[in-house]
């Protein structure tokens, strides 16, 4: 018999995510499928990295971390937290939020735990805990609100039971979190034991007057709480995979163990730059990204809906889920890849968020479904707005093809 890969990795496919990508390269779609945007970072930021790399900051940085980089995140992270960080013991860098949520799950979980996710998910979660050897357990939210019952997820804990997973503002949904579901999360984890694994990539993305509330904030999570966060997003740095992990000490050694041995480090003169744009940039900055991207939900939700989409704007990220009707009677898969063919936009198949690959219970392909797509607006307006032409020749196209 022929030598045979790790069985643990059978059950694995390429991402969703980046397969889409990949066919928008390929065909030249507008990507709106993976989530970086289509400009560059701030000038100043690109400034301080190529002075990092002239400036010799080109070696390995402490494996765990930049001190600059740990140094100016405690205070930019205590200051909004309004707590006081040690960064040599609660703060450890690594190669993005993706791998700073693997290097957690991998640092907690036992061969044979359970892990609570919340489904809709962001689709890393699930092979990282199977690489665990945990097994997953599913609450699934109920659209169009997507909000937390205490009592489903009570119902999914187990005495096997060890970890809770939980993303806000939300990929792919763009939830924020309320208080209220907040607390329900923090009840849950105080009376059975859990360790709670934050992922707050979009912190900085909220909207409407909404608030994002850090879970290691709320009374007795401090202990129980590994929050990790990131840098991609908030200063459009995407590809320097510059991702953190705020834990208390028993945790965050347990996770610099693992991230030594998958990543040995972040990029080391990037670390250096974001140290920099950390201590440089005034509160204003981030206060101003929620504003810009809320004008950029409405300017592409109302394209969405003049096209015939059924969507509700998020709450916060930069993701929208919405339903296609005029590609109705196909899989999302399928009105995926039909939305390149025919319009040259690039989605991702919202069955991809779903562990049962279904996200209309019951109906993964009836005739008549409307096929849920996730579509990402982290993009110029001039790239919004000719995806909006597009959308609206795909209408057209659609209602002529009905009424002849």
């Amino acid at each position: 018999m022929a030598a045979q890969p790790a069985q643990r990795v059978r059950r694995f496919t390429e991402s969703v995510i980046r397969e889409m990508t990949r066919l928008a390269d390929e065909t030249g779609a507008v990507n709106l499928a993976q989530g970086f945007p289509d400009y560059d970072p701030p000038a100043k930021v690109l400034q301080w990295a190529q002075e990092a790399i002239a400036a010799g900051e080109n070696q390995y940085s402490v494996t765990w971390g930049d001190p600059r980089l740990r140094q100016a995140l405690a205070r930019k992270i205590g200051h909004t937290w309004g707590v006081e960080l040690d960064p040599d013991r609660d703060i450890t860098v690594t190669c993005g939020a993706t791998e700073g949520v693997a290097a957690s799950l991998l640092a907690v979980l036992n061969p044979g735990d359970e892990v609570v996710l919340l489904e809709p998910f962001y689709e890393n979660y699930v092979p990282v805990s199977h690489l665990a050897g945990a097994k997953t357990r599913f609450v699934r939210l109920t659209p169009p609100d997507y909000r937390i019952e205490e009592e489903a997820l009570r119902a999914a804990v187990s005495p096997r039971t060890r970890a809770l997973v939980v993303n806000t503002p939300t990929n792919p949904t763009g939830r924020v979190l309320s208080a209220g579901e907040l607390e329900a999360v923090r009840r849950v984890c105080l009376d059975h034991d859990l360790i709670l694994i934050t992922d707050e990539i979009y912190e900085h993305y909220v909207y409407d007057g909404r608030r994002h509330i850090p879970p290691a904030t709320l009374s007795g999570m401090a202990e129980r709480t590994i929050s990790v966060g990131g840098l991609s997003k908030t200063l459009s740095i995407t590809g320097w995979r510059i991702g953190y992990v705020v834990a208390p000490p028993p945790f965050s050694e347990a996770v610099r163990k693992v991230h030594d041995f998958l990543t040995v480090g972040a990029p080391a003169p990037l670390q250096v730059a974001a140290a920099r744009a950390l201590d440089s940039l005034p509160s204003s900055y981030y206060a101003g990204l929620a504003v810009t991207f809320q004008a950029k939900r409405d300017r592409f939700v109302k394209a969405l809906q003049e096209a015939g989409f059924r969507c509700r704007p998020p709450e916060g990220a930069y993701y929208v889920m919405a339903e296609a009707p005029m590609l109705a009677g196909l899989s999302d898969t399928e009105a995926a890849r039909e939305l390149i063919r025919r319009a040259g936009i690039a989605a991702v198949p919202g069955s991809s968020f779903y562990h049962t690959q279904a996200p209309d219970p019951g109906h993964p392909v009836r005739a008549g479904r409307a096929p849920v797509l996730r579509f990402a607006f982290c993009k110029r307006d001039e790239t919004l707005d000719e995806v909006g032409e597009r959308l609206q020749r795909l209408a057209a196209a659609k209602g002529a093809s009905a009424a002849g």
